[in-house]
């Protein structure tokens, strides 16, 4: 992973805070807007290839009267997750109507499925836009999130002699851009900057202090990794990267599954976000936001 390419898109979109929000909100209160509209413009843009085909799909669907459309709508993105609304956000960057851009963004947040709803739900991202609107920002948020200058994209940016413009942003640099903005974002806070974050490195040591005690006696099979506070999801899944390290060393085969629980709504929406867009769409229906627990795990 190019660590320079992070630390600028980083940088980038901590500058769009201060760009477009400063006299909006208080500084401690810019996540609210950045964070939602980050896993937005990430799963946008790995729709934007597949969009006609979930379209199309759509059409059939309605016409023949399915009423259960998930898993057809889930096949035709090729994601766990899809957006049925007629909008891209590019189709609203033009908008010259403040009013006419709400209510399209509205509709293309709505168009999105029921587990990216939840994750808007969970980040209370609707209550910002009005506010939004009215300072006449959201426009140029959206406009700031589809800059040249930054690359959400997983797939290369090309100059017109077919050259590497910008690299794609594969899913381990994603989440490291998640992981920094929420630091910076509890630093601005005053917040403990491990308190809804801990260093990947702290990670890897929990990690290896499980498994590499038991790593000889790991059998070929199916494992169930189990988080109760699970945070942003990074101890799930730097677990799961462990224990397949350790089984393909000594030559085992094995199958994860990762199910997780976390209290706080905006931490248990990255942590769903980050399995969506990781393709771990089962691993994120997997997880529980809230004060409920998993009775059983089957």
């Amino acid at each position: 992973m190019d660590y320079s390419l992070t630390n600028w898109i980083t940088n980038f979109i901590w500058g769009i805070a201060d760009d477009v929000l400063r006299d909006l909100y208080v500084r401690g209160k810019y996540r609210d807007v950045i964070l939602p509209m980050v896993v937005i413009r990430r799963l946008d843009a790995l729709l934007e290839p597949t969009k006609k085909a979930v379209m199309d799909m759509k059409a059939i669907l309605d016409k023949e009267k399915i009423v259960h459309q998930d898993q057809a709508l889930r096949q035709a993105s090729s994601y766990a997750f899809y957006n049925t609304s007629k909008f891209t956000l590019r189709d609203l960057r033009n908008r010259t109507s403040q009013q006419q851009l709400k209510a399209d963004f509205e509709a293309y947040l709505d168009g999105f499925s029921p587990n990216v709803q939840d994750i808007l739900e969970k980040f209370e991202f609707r209550n910002q836009i009005p506010r939004l609107s009215k300072a006449d920002a959201l426009g140029t948020m959206i406009e700031k999130f589809l800059s040249p200058e930054i690359n959400l994209s997983p797939n290369p940016v090309l100059n017109g002699n077919g050259t590497i413009k910008q690299p794609g942003l594969d899913n381990h640099a994603m989440g490291t851009i998640f992981e920094e903005l929420i630091r910076r974002f509890n630093e601005e806070n005053n917040e403990e900057a491990g308190e809804h974050w801990t260093p990947r490195d702290a990670v890897k040591l929990m990690a290896n202090l499980i498994f590499l005690p038991i790593a000889d006696r790991i059998q070929s099979g199916t494992y169930l990794l189990y988080d109760g506070a699970c945070g942003t999801g990074g101890m799930l899944t730097v677990a799961e990267e462990t224990l397949e390290d350790l089984a393909e060393k000594h030559y085992k085969e094995i199958a994860t599954h990762l199910y997780g629980q976390e209290i706080n709504s905006e931490t248990y929406a990255i942590a769903k976000a980050d399995l969506l867009l990781k393709g771990q769409g089962e691993a994120a229906d997997n997880l529980v936001g809230g004060a409920r627990i998993f009775h059983s795990v089957k």
